[in-house]
């Protein structure tokens, strides 16, 4: 496989490093002249120097070629967005990757449709909502199929509980997934009945939290 990587900091240069020790081919685009050079010493002929939104520059990196993937992991999200539509529009790149460093500017990528993208900060903010006490944590945005999924926590108010899934009325688009009680998980069907302390999975389109969440939830 032969990777394209625009941007030479922390995050591409270790999966450079990745994928060269697992054998494949890799060329990383670096802006920075300073940074550029201390690379160019471990990755020899394997790094370019430039501006990545710039075509000659990609093209001198063999894009043309094309590449199998093209990994946009700039600092800019901007820039990130540019490397991904020229990668796809103007040299028929099908698989592109892009780091979001900016959790607001999601709605960017989606609306152009560059996916799948990486957010360490909304990764982290998932992980970080896992651990609070929350009523609905949403765990996985499943942005191509225009789905997510999310964990409710059963408690003893929750009108839920006690009822089994059968006799649940959730909103169209909206399923269990599983159920997961005292350290055992279950796939939800129609007689899993629901109990104070269940931890439940399920996969819905965006916009239906809150209709689900007065099923499972809310008297």
């Amino acid at each position: 496989m032969y990777a394209l990587i625009a941007g030479g900091g922390k995050a591409g240069t270790n999966v450079a490093r990745t994928l060269l020790r697992l054998g494949h081919e890799v060329t990383v685009v670096e802006q920075r002249r300073d940074r550029f050079e201390r690379l160019e010493e471990e990755f020899e002929h394997q790094i370019q120097n430039g501006d990545a939104t710039e075509l000659f520059v990609l093209e001198r990196a063999g894009i043309a070629r094309p590449p199998d993937i093209v990994l946009a992991l700039t600092g800019d999200d901007e820039d990130n967005i540019i490397i991904c539509q020229m990668a796809r529009e103007k040299y028929g790149v099908e698989k592109v990757i892009a780091r979001v460093n900016d959790p607001r500017n999601q709605a960017h990528f989606d609306l152009l449709g560059i996916a799948p993208t990486v957010s360490a900060t909304s990764s982290i903010m998932s992980l970080v909502e896992h651990e609070i006490p929350h009523e609905l944590v949403h765990l996985l945005e499943l942005r191509k199929e225009n789905l997510e999924i999310v964990e409710v926590q059963i408690d003893r108010d929750s009108p839920s509980a006690g009822k089994r899934v059968e006799q649940l009325q959730l909103p169209d688009g909206a399923r269990l997934i599983s159920v997961s009680r005292d350290g055992d998980a279950e796939i939800a069907v129609g007689s899993t009945e629901l109990r104070p302390g269940d931890e439940v999975l399920a996969i819905l389109r965006p916009g239906k939290e809150d209709e689900l969440r007065k099923v499972l939830l809310r008297r």
